[in-house]
């Protein structure tokens, strides 16, 4: 595969970085090296991009090249919207990958976290006409609250993004349609919990079929209403996961937040 990579040419100042930025990354470190550790990645593709706080337009994201289990705290790269480094940094971006973040980040408010990922599960249930189904509690986080996007090719054009952000709309994940899985965060924590709950139901709902048999799945009423629990108030999800997770990591290798 062949991905233009290589920032434009300017690259902008950045200010001392604040105790909020230095938190997100080591929070966006983690995701990353929790993604690895799952078996989530895909080589040195896909992203997960989050907002610095208090610097509007500006982003931290992965340096092209790098595995995920590489990623740390220090060597991500913060850039603009355009996918421009700020400050100096000498690894290069996948400006190409960072265009989907790019259109969901600025169209949506409550963005602060965006995660794609070419997961094999996933990528096979998009590809299925009924995409999910309700056949599992985990399904059921998504019921009515999944969007859908066709597959264009590789190109990511404005046009695109444009259509993208429309079948978004307000949902808090999407299935790229022959492509992948795409959460989006009030936090790097939500972000995270969103896929992976979206992953696992996608796991179980091929585990399910692969018998051949017809999946049971519960009723309407029954699943609206278990969405609706599992949503909880639009509570931000993660909150409580998020200090294991970590301490995961801390217990098998804390150099994310160097």
């Amino acid at each position: 595969m062949s991905f233009t990579h290589i920032p434009k040419g300017h690259v902008a100042q950045s200010g001392p970085r604040s105790e909020a930025e230095q938190q997100t990354r080591v929070d966006l470190a983690a995701a990353y090296r929790l993604v690895a550790l799952n078996g989530w990645d895909d080589l040195i593709y896909t992203h997960i991009s989050a907002s610095v706080p208090d610097e509007p337009g500006h982003f931290l994201i992965n340096p092209f090249g790098l595995a995920f289990d590489e990623v740390s705290a220090s060597n991500l790269v913060k850039i603009d919207i355009d996918g421009n480094r700020v400050g100096a940094n000498e690894h290069a971006v996948n400006v190409t990958g960072f265009a989907i973040h790019a259109a969901v980040h600025a169209a949506r408010a409550d963005a602060f976290c965006v995660m794609h990922l070419h997961n094999s599960a996933g990528v096979a249930v998009s590809a299925q006409p009924e995409g999910l189904l309700p056949a599992s509690q985990h399904a059921l986080r998504f019921y009515r609250q999944l969007a859908y996007h066709d597959y264009e090719g590789l190109a990511f054009t404005p046009a695109e993004s444009a259509r993208l952000v429309e079948h978004l709309a307000d949902k808090p994940a999407m299935l790229l349609r022959n492509h992948g899985t795409l959460t989006v965060g009030r936090t790097v924590a939500e972000a995270y919990v969103l896929m992976a709950t979206l992953l696992k139901a996608c796991e179980i709902q091929l585990q399910a079929q692969a018998c051949g048999a017809p999946l049971v799945v519960p009723d309407d009423a029954v699943a609206a209403r278990t969405a609706e629990q599992l949503y909880d108030g639009g509570a931000i999800e993660g909150a409580l996961e998020w200090p294991a997770l970590l301490r995961k990591l801390d217990r098998l290798d804390p150099s994310y937040r160097n």
